[in-house]
């Protein structure tokens, strides 16, 4: 059985392990991963209680849906009708809404000594969206010391189903500061330029000769102050880890190293988004050292954002007679 650490209310923590040494734990709120300890060091982002999980920084480490990243102005045609979300980010719909999957109580229905399963169910009309959904997300700690993310979901009316595991990864450890000096590598030949709002203009672009250009490691610091990027705050950018019409595949997507850690990133979505943390509020975190912008690096393996209103995007529309099954893999390599 899992070790449940502590409780208060409805939300719960719960530690799964490998053999190889990984250990992670994860919240029902959200399904977050509230820790992740590899080489002696915590290296996501986190905080000591309950209540402040609850109430800070909400995306932290979360489960985002039923669409991550942004649809523009909320609005999206589906069979004919079009529907209005709510707007949370700018004009935009971010993450599923006002309070999307990183806020709900999830249910464990599995759990080992290496494995927790939890299951959300979002209701017809819940932020906007038509359709009751099924959502399973099943967290394993393999022997190969990866973090392995297993997304399932069903639909009883036609909708958009799009998610991602929003975790902010420090490899020096939690609370070390800037990520300036972590290496970054992104197996991408384009990427979805995006407009004045950060949604995509529904272009598809090439990284050769642009600051999109990760295919060989780059120092992170060395790009995130250039002015391409959110308005000179940081990364927050999406790559075209494949074609939208590419087979589905377990691919690598990235590498991240410092500090004599790597992690390598595995995905069979189609896209990866890059988040530098550009907005992180300052707080106190769980080992008591404070965060600030750029003290992380999410990388949101996902399919495009605002994938619903670009027909040459990847498709996010989950009907009746399909499942949605994707995994994305977290490989440490000490």
């Amino acid at each position: 059985m899992l070790d449940n650490l502590y409780v208060m209310g409805p939300i719960r923590f719960y530690t799964i392990k490998s053999s190889g040494g990984l250990k992670v734990e994860i919240s029902n709120l959200g399904a977050k991963v509230t820790k992740l300890l590899v080489a002696g060091r915590d290296v996501v982002l986190g905080f000591k209680t309950a209540e402040e999980w609850r109430t800070q920084e909400t995306y932290f480490n979360a489960i985002c849906g039923r669409v991550a990243n942004r649809i523009k102005n909320g609005q999206f045609t589906l069979d004919g009708k079009t529907y209005q979300l709510p707007i949370n980010n700018g004009t935009n719909s971010l993450h599923g809404g006002v309070e999307g999957f990183n806020a709900k109580i999830w249910e464990v229905t599995a759990q080992s000594a290496y494995e927790i399963t939890l299951h959300y169910r979002a209701k017809d009309g819940e932020e906007g969206y038509p359709g009751n959904v099924d959502v399973w997300v099943t967290y394993t700690a393999t022997k190969e010391n990866a973090l392995r993310i297993h997304y399932e979901a069903k639909t009883d009316q036609p909708t958009l189903v799009a998610l991602t595991n929003h975790s902010y990864f420090n490899l020096a450890g939690e609370g070390s500061g800037l990520v300036h000096d972590h290496v970054l590598q992104v197996f991408a030949d384009e990427y979805t330029p995006f407009d004045e709002t950060a949604c995509p203009t529904g272009e598809i672009l090439p990284v050769e000769d642009t600051m999109m250009d990760f295919r060989n490691p780059v120092r992170i610091g060395d790009r995130i102050k250039d002015a391409f990027f959110a308005p000179g705050r940081g990364i927050d950018n999406n790559w075209c880890l494949c074609t939208a019409d590419s087979p589905k595949e377990l691919r690598h997507a990235a590498t991240l190293q410092a500090e004599g850690l790597t992690m390598e990133c595995w995905t069979t979505m189609k896209g990866l988004q890059v988040y530098t943390g550009n907005y992180i509020e300052q707080h106190e975190g769980k080992s008591g050292r404070m965060y600030d912008e750029q003290h992380a690096v999410c990388l949101e393996a996902q399919n495009w954002p605002d994938g619903i209103n670009h027909s040459n995007f990847p498709n996010i529309v989950l009907r009746p007679n399909e499942k949605l099954d994707e995994i994305t893999e977290y490989r440490f390599i000490c």
